[in-house]
């Protein structure tokens, strides 16, 4: 997963949670806005009608000229006046004022209202739920009480305050038992809110559709943002490793600005520098320490090979010095002088084999024959091999592109450590085969075997279990390195006291080069 993308998964649900808890934020503070404007015009508009009863108390009620068919007020003294024309008048208290705007209000759809009280004297004003529970709030001190409900209209604000007996109530109020001063009821008000609540749905969705598009515009912001000063800068970094090293020496176009990533960029031009220049020392001082390993594993060879050369020596001298004591003795010169020849030949084979083995030149491939080569190494471990059978399967009838001396250093080199692990006797089983791409060498010895906690670690340079001075412990990594290089891998198996199993797998045609292709290949 890129870098853009994991940030863009991180920062999004924070920006999504931010922007969600922002929306529910304002939603209920929207809706706490029109909960206390409608207060306040409940408050007012409760102030208004108060005040418009005082008036009409004050005046001892208005008179209104009695039209067909109306009945004055039951509940007051004197509902109806006539005055000396004859025309007759209804009276007016506050309640029917109140109940008659009421009317008018509800009619334009602005509110209604009313006068309720928990023992009234009209049946009609008896409280509702809300109203009987204000009343009850105001007898222990309240002074207003509020409710939204829900009707088949819409929402509506429930506002209720007491309504005290004064001085002017007194004139209609006092032969009911009320004195000045107590709580006669309440002014209830209803107040629809629908219009606030469209308001609201569609302040709504306004902030819901600048929410989503500021959203669009943050994450194309934050895409382009991480895009031209991350993710590019990177690349331009990515691009220095994937042309390491072709690139040094050349001009390398690199992150700018004075930030993380250009400094960054710098440091990773001058760890190439130093990576390569480390990469080329490590791999000299590798080559130092391979042909260190091969002089030690001649200087082991030339021990015996000394002892080889020293039988056919002796021989030839005892032949010289008979032919020198008999010059005439032509049967005798006829029978020792092939004899010398076949020495000397026998001593020019080691010598050249040692020459061979000991040479400095690069990996150099050449078409050969691998059981030939095994046959050789065998030759030349002859002196270390007198009290170890050797069994040889040899059925790789066909050559191979391989570097011959590098083969058989890595022949000689799995041998050799088969004979010390099996202290020179044992048996060592050496079988060759091939299959449509590999061509392989495997190695069987008898002895004690490789723990398993070590088994990793076999082919680490300078790592070894023999005693000091019998190994440098680089001989089975440089077998490693000469089959790495020909394209080749090498693989153990080995089990305690049974013994162990190396395979060495060369490529039929190593690196896609034909036959007889005399190319140097260096480490």
């Amino acid at each position: 997963m890129r870098l853009r993308t994991k940030f863009l998964l991180f920062i999004g649900p924070i920006i999504l949670i931010s922007f969600g808890i922002t929306f529910i934020r304002t939603h209920h503070f929207q809706e706490a806005l029109i909960y206390k404007q409608a207060k306040i015009q409940a408050r007012m508009l409760a102030q208004q009608i108060l005040l418009t009863r005082k008036w009409v108390a004050d005046h001892n009620g208005i008179f209104l000229i009695m039209q067909p068919g109306e009945l004055g007020n039951s509940f007051l003294e004197e509902p109806i006046i006539t005055d000396d024309t004859g025309t007759s008048y209804i009276k007016g208290n506050p309640a029917m004022v109140t109940r008659e705007l009421s009317a008018y209000a509800d009619e334009a759809g602005f509110c209604r209202f009313r006068v309720t009280s928990l023992a009234p004297i009209n049946p009609a004003n008896l409280p509702d739920t809300f109203e009987q529970n204000a009343l009850v709030s105001f007898n222990k001190g309240t002074m207003e009480a509020t409710a939204i409900e829900n009707t088949p209209q819409g929402r509506v604000l429930r506002y209720s305050s007491p309504l005290t007996t004064k001085k002017p109530c007194l004139k209609c109020h006092e032969r009911h038992g009320y004195q000045l001063g107590d709580l006669r009821g309440a002014l209830s008000l209803t107040i629809p809110i629908g219009w606030a609540d469209e308001m609201a749905s569609s302040n709504f969705k306004l902030l819901v559709g600048v929410g989503v598009a500021s959203i669009i515009c943050v994450y194309i912001t934050l895409i382009f943002l991480i895009e031209l000063m991350v993710v590019r800068r990177l690349e331009l970094i990515t691009a220095y490793f994937n042309q390491f090293p072709n690139n040094l020496g050349k001009t390398q176009q690199l992150p700018g600005g004075k930030d993380e990533i250009h400094y960054l960029g710098k440091n990773v031009v001058d760890l190439g520098h130093r990576l390569f220049n480390s990469q080329k020392l490590l791999a000299e001082a590798r080559e130092r320490m391979f042909q260190t390993e091969k002089m030690a594993a001649l200087g082991r060879l030339s021990a015996g090979v000394a002892h080889e050369i020293n039988n056919p020596l002796g021989g030839m001298r005892n032949c010289i010095k008979s032919l020198t004591e008999s010059p005439n003795d032509k049967i005798m010169r006829n029978t020792y002088l092939p004899l010398i020849d076949k020495g000397l030949i026998r001593i020019e084979q080691i010598v050249r084999q040692l020459l061979n083995f000991g040479r400095t030149e690069p990996l150099r491939f050449r078409t050969s024959m691998v059981d030939d080569l095994i046959h050789e190494a065998l030759l030349l471990l002859e002196y270390r091999l007198k009290n170890i059978k050797v069994t040889l399967h040899l059925t790789l009838d066909k050559p191979i592109v391989t570097d011959v001396e590098a083969l058989k250093q890595i022949i000689v080199n799995i041998i050799l450590n088969a004979a010390q692990a099996m202290d020179n006797s044992g048996a060592i089983t050496i079988e060759t085969g091939s299959d449509k791409t590999m061509a392989f060498i495997k190695f069987r010895d008898t002895g004690n075997g490789i723990p398993k906690d070590i088994i990793d670690k076999i082919f680490d340079p300078f790592f070894t279990t023999k005693d000091a001075g019998e190994g440098t412990g680089m001989g089975l990594a440089v077998s490693f390195s000469f089959v790495e290089k020909m394209g080749g891998i090498i693989t153990v198996n080995s089990e305690i006291g049974v013994g162990s199993e190396f395979v060495v797998f060369i490529p039929l045609h190593i690196m896609g080069q034909g036959e007889n292709n005399g190319k140097n290949i260096t480490g």
